[in-house]
C-alpha cells in the first residue's frame, strides 16, 4: 500500500477523526490517551502508512526541525538530560532538534539564526531555573520555555517544583527520625528561595522550626566560583549548643563540601549526622562516601513534555507547569 494509504483510511478503521489520527502520528494532540495513540499507530503500521514530514512541512512552511534557543544550557552539566528528553520525543515524532546559543542580547539575532532553518517550532531553554524577560520578538516565536519562566507569563513554562521538592526531602528526613535539621542554601537565586520556602513549610507542618538556614557562599548571588562558607558553617554547627542531626544542602557541590568538613571533624555520615541535597549530579553524588541521598531534577521529563507542547495542534493557554523532583535514596540518610 505504502503512500497510497491516507489519514482518512486510518481514521475509518480506528473509528476516530482525521484530526485525531494526525495528532497521533505527527506529534500533536497532547491530551490524547497513550492507549488511543498506540492503537492508531498500530493501525497505520498495519496498513503500511508512510508519512513524509519534510514534504508535509514544506507545504505548511516548515521543515521537520525543532529549534532551541539555549540560554547557557549548552555549558550546563544538566544539558544532557534536557536534550535527551527533547531528542527522544522529537525522534518519535520524526523530528530533529538543533540549538543556537543565546548571548543575552536583545537584537533577536539568535532567533533569526533559528528561523532561517524554518523549524516547525522553537523552544527556549535555560541552564538553571530563573525568570526571563523575553523580548517581544522572542515571546511571539517561542512555543515553550524549559527550566525557566517568562516574566510576563506570555509563554508556557516548564520548571522544577522547587518548593515541593524541598518539602519532600524534609519529610523524608523527618521520617528517618531526624529532628534538628540545618539548611545550607543557595542565596540570591530563585531555586534557593523556593527551596527554603518548602523547607520551612515542611518543618512547620510537623510543628518544628529550622535549626538554621545559612548561605553557602559569601556573595549575595550563588555561583560555584563565589567564596564558600560551607566549611565555616559546618564547624559552627558542630560546636554550637544544639548540634544538628541532619544537614540539607542546596546542591550536590555544597554537599560535597559538607562531607569534607564533617570528615575533618570526625563526624560519621549518616550515623552522627545525615546529609541530603538537590540536583543528583550522578558523577558526584554516587561517588561520595557514603553515596549521597538527593533530589533529582526533572530535566528529562521537562524535555519530553516540552516536545509534546511544541507539537500539539491545539496549544493550551500559557501557564507555568511545575514538574516534580525524584528522590534518589542512597546511604547518607
Amino acid at each position: 500500500m505504502g503512500v497510497s494509504v491516507s489519514l482518512s483510511d486510518i481514521a475509518a478503521q480506528a473509528g476516530v477523526s482525521v484530526k485525531t489520527v494526525s495528532g497521533a502520528l505527527h506529534g500533536g494532540s497532547g491530551r490524547m490517551s497513550d492507549e488511543t495513540r498506540q492503537r492508531i499507530k498500530a493501525i497505520a503500521d498495519e496498513l503500511g502508512y508512510v508519512t513524509n514530514l519534510a514534504a508535509r512541512g514544506v507545504r505548511k512552511g516548515w521543515l521537520p526541525l525543532i529549534g532551541v534557543v539555549s540560554d547557557g544550557l549548552i555549558t550546563s552539566p544538566f544539558a544532557t538530560e534536557i536534550v535527551r528528553g527533547l531528542d527522544g520525543a522529537a525522534r518519535s515524532a520524526g523530528m530533529t532538534i538543533f540549538a543556537v546559543n543565546h548571548s543575552g542580547s536583545t537584537t533577536g539575532v539568535e532567533l533569526d539564526q533559528v528561523q532561517q532553518f524554518r523549524p516547525r517550532a522553537i523552544a527556549y531553554a535555560a541552564m538553571y531555573h530563573k525568570t526571563v524577560d523575553l523580548s517581544e520578538k522572542l515571546a511571539g516565536a517561542v512555543g515553550v520555555m524549559i527550566n525557566c519562566r517568562d516574566l510576563s507569563g506570555r509563554v508556557t513554562s516548564l520548571v522544577p517544583d522547587e518548593e515541593g521538592g524541598a518539602r519532600d526531602i524534609v519529610r523524608y528526613l523527618l521520617a528517618a527520625g531526624r529532628r534538628r535539621i540545618a539548611f545550607i542554601n543557595l542565596p540570591g537565586i530563585l531555586a534557593g528561595t523556593l527551596r527554603e520556602k518548602g523547607f520551612r513549610s515542611a518543618l512547620a507542618e510537623a510543628g518544628m522550626a529550622p535549626l538554621a538556614v545559612l548561605p553557602a557562599v559569601r556573595r549575595a548571588l550563588y555561583s560555584d566560583r563565589a567564596p564558600s562558607l560551607v566549611a565555616a558553617h559546618v564547624e559552627a554547627l558542630l560546636t554550637g549548643g544544639d548540634r544538628p542531626d541532619a544537614i540539607l544542602c542546596g546542591n550536590d557541590r555544597v554537599a560535597m563540601e559538607a562531607y569534607a568538613a564533617l570528615a575533618r571533624a570526625g563526624v560519621r555520615i549518616p550515623h552522627d549526622i545525615a546529609v541530603a541535597s538537590f540536583d543528583n549530579q550522578i558523577e558526584l553524588a554516587s561517588r561520595l562516601d557514603p553515596p549521597l541521598t538527593t533530589m533529582a531534577l526533572p530535566h528529562r521529563a521537562m524535555g519530553r513534555q516540552a516536545m509534546e507542547i511544541l507539537l500539539a495542534e491545539d496549544p493550551a493557554p500559557p501557564s507555568v507547569q511545575m514538574l516534580p523532583f525524584h528522590l534518589v535514596e542512597r546511604a547518607s540518610v
